[in-house]
């Protein structure tokens, strides 16, 4: 069987950047229904439920066999618990601080990602890839506001370093999902390989909800608006991941991962649309040498 054709570069693109303004608006959503009092496990079972249900969906529409090889569950379960981690430390950084802040702190995920492999016997980066790391770190300090909250005399809030803290933990998560994936599950197809990781998230956090490990973590919005949210945000996600994973092979991943990176742009955008939420000239510039920085990382020259 023949690989799909590669839809054109200008299509791709424009598709990639629609699935990132998706995915912004599912943590705009998200911010919406937490401010209505939504819990965060509840806003994770949402959205895991549903796309699991379009997953399984399109797994049995292809006919694909919902076995995977031997040897593969154990780094399944693993994968399925890392994108449960990374979602309710995610979500719960834009109940903390504004979204786009959020956003620009787990998208430091490549960095990691590099450093991961290198510790766990890839090949150590490479001299422009230390400096991009580097370059980013730099406008991360700008983007967080850093020098003006160190030469402030108000003491930083414990909710913003909290905040920042899981959208670090986020990055952290997701760059380790990344590197089972690559590594472990490339041989899974890949949309039996989300589809049984939605299982996952989806299975552990209704677990964690029903132990109660995280207080509030199932509190149902105090508003219609709150239901609305959560439901956007559920179909925004589904939408988004599950066109992803569609198209992936028909949109040159390897070329034009990039632009996905619009994300944390579209989320500032959307942020000062709908929340009200605006970064100062200091942070907006630290966030475009961070978002500047990450897609000069993930660029890969081809001939």
């Amino acid at each position: 069987m023949s690989p799909p054709t590669p839809f054109p570069r200008h299509l791709a693109v424009l598709l990639l950047a629609f699935l990132a303004c998706i995915l912004a608006g599912n943590h705009i959503a998200a911010r919406i229904a937490f401010d209505q009092d939504a819990g965060v496990l509840l806003a994770v079972l949402c959205r895991s439920g549903v796309t699991l249900l379009a997953l399984t969906a399109l797994v049995l529409w292809q006919r694909q066999t919902l076995r995977p090889g031997p040897g593969t569950w154990p780094w399944q379960l693993l994968l399925g618990l890392l994108i449960t981690l990374q979602s309710l430390c995610l979500y719960s950084a834009v109940a903390r601080i504004p979204v786009a802040l959020a956003l620009l702190v787990a998208n430091i995920f490549p960095i990691l990602l590099a450093l991961l492999t290198w510790a766990l016997g890839g090949s150590p980066p490479t001299r422009r890839t230390a400096l991009l790391m580097a370059l980013i770190l730099f406008g991360l300090l700008f983007a967080l506001d850093v020098p003006a909250r160190l030469s402030s005399h108000d003491e930083v809030g414990s909710g913003w370093l909290l905040g920042i803290g899981l959208a670090f933990s986020a990055a952290c998560a997701f760059a380790s999902a990344l590197w089972v994936t690559e590594h472990k599950l490339s041989g899974l197809r890949g949309s039996l390989r989300s589809m049984l990781t939605m299982l996952v998230v989806f299975a552990a956090t209704l677990t964690a909800g029903i132990a109660e490990l995280i207080p509030g973590g199932f509190q149902s919005p105090t508003s219609t608006t709150g239901w609305i949210a959560l439901g956007v945000l559920a179909l925004l996600y589904c939408t988004g991941f599950s066109l992803l994973f569609i198209y992936m092979p028909r949109l040159d991943m390897a070329r034009n991962t990039p632009v996905m990176n619009i994300e944390p742009v579209a989320t500032l955008l959307l942020g000062w649309l709908i929340l009200g939420q605006m970064l100062n000239q200091t942070q907006i510039i630290g966030g475009a040498i961070v978002v500047g920085g990450i897609v000069l990382l993930t660029y890969r020259k081809h001939g």
